[in-house]
């Protein structure tokens, strides 16, 4: 009997001894901070099969506001250590190291996403220490017979501006499958729900800041810095939606 077999046994018959399965296969990092793991860190939680995936867990300031809390961190750049010029069975699998530069992978963001409604926040930080966000109130990623579709919904200004919305409504693009024939993955150099082809691209090549020898190929958010800027640091995290 393999470990996972093994894992996708015992966890039911364990859960069937608490009134919260929750407790024993965290869903995403909301249900750990729930648990009483309130420190941002490394985690594992459980997809619909039991199977462990580790993740990013952003919990906020230590005392702060829920608000700030619970966020499962599935991009994350910050320093050029990760190669994110990828194919597309890495950005399926998900890439990278969970304490540094990672994606989490399209495969895991579909099995997180149709179980609850998510929202989303992206985190942007300019080489200068300027902070600004973008929220959206709705998140979801389709299967991958659709593509990975992103679907988002119910912008919240932090000062970010709205680069995500031409993307709402695409298919993920790599530079080996490209649906919509632009192949905007092999132009700007990334892995990415473009639009022929982007307002921001997250998965582009670190820039360290403005460099204008090539047109937009950085992990730029336009409608903060411009096409032809680096950020320093750009994640996108998703936490559900709670009733309020």
């Amino acid at each position: 009997m393999t470990g996972r077999v093994f894992l996708a046994l015992l966890l039911p018959l364990l859960a069937a001894g608490t009134s919260d399965p929750n407790e024993l296969h965290p869903a995403d990092c909301a249900d750990i901070y729930r648990n009483g793991q309130t420190l941002s860190g490394v985690y594992y939680i459980y997809l619909s099969d039991y199977t462990p995936v580790q993740v990013y867990c952003d919990m906020g300031t230590l005392g702060g506001s829920l608000k700030d809390a619970m966020w499962t961190v599935f991009q994350r750049r910050m320093d050029g250590s990760v190669n994110f010029y990828r194919p597309w069975e890495k950005y399926k699998k998900g890439f990278g190291n969970k304490h540094g530069e990672y994606w989490l992978g399209l495969e895991n963001l579909y099995q997180l996403t149709r179980r609850r409604k998510y929202e989303l926040r992206v985190d942007l930080q300019d080489f200068d220490g300027r902070k600004v966000f973008a929220q959206y109130s709705s998140f979801s990623v389709d299967s991958e017979s659709n593509g990975y579709k992103l679907t988002i919904g119910g912008f919240i200004n932090g000062g970010a501006g709205n680069s995500l919305a031409i993307h709402n409504g695409q298919k993920f693009s790599t530079f080996d499958k490209d649906d919509a024939g632009t192949n905007c993955a092999k132009t700007y150099l990334g892995g990415f729900w473009y639009a022929n082809c982007h307002h921001t691209n997250p998965n582009g090549i670190y820039l360290w800041g403005l460099d204008k020898t090539y047109y937009g190929i950085g992990n730029c958010w336009y409608h903060w810095k411009g096409i032809e800027y680096g950020l320093k640091f750009i994640s996108m995290k998703i936490r559900p939606v709670f009733n309020k």
